[in-house]
């Protein structure tokens, strides 16, 4: 679990649009927005927080907890109309452990974004 992560995105409006359509089925919203960028979360505990830079960071793995399987299928598919690209998509990843149910985009700076559902199918 984490308090909050950040990190610089090189087209800072694109990669707001990517996270909000992309997250909106976890119920990732924005909480606050100003001059030093955009902070979401989606239990007020912990954020996600993006801002403009032209540094080049490395690539992050990000990965998103999901309480249902359909919340990881709909975030699939709403991070793919955003314009991520797939790099997994949803399924059991039994090497992990055995309900382990998780997909995977890039997004628009490269990073892998993953949501992944612990709990056995319903």
């Amino acid at each position: 679990m984490f308090d909050h992560v950040v990190f610089g995105v090189s087209d800072y409006a694109a990669s707001k649009a990517f996270f909000l359509k992309a997250l909106e089925p976890l119920g990732i919203e924005v909480v606050l927005e100003g001059p030093l960028g955009i902070e979401l979360s989606a239990d007020g505990k912990s954020s996600l927080c993006l801002f403009q830079t032209e540094e080049k960071p490395a690539h992050l793995h990000l990965a998103f907890t999901a309480r249902t399987r359909q919340q990881v299928e709909d975030f699939h598919r709403a991070a793919l109309e955003a314009g991520g690209k797939d790099h997994g998509a949803p399924g059991l990843r039994p090497h992990y452990h055995a309900h382990y149910y998780a997909a995977f985009i890039i997004g628009p700076d490269g990073h892998n974004i993953e949501v992944v559902c612990h709990e056995p199918e319903a």
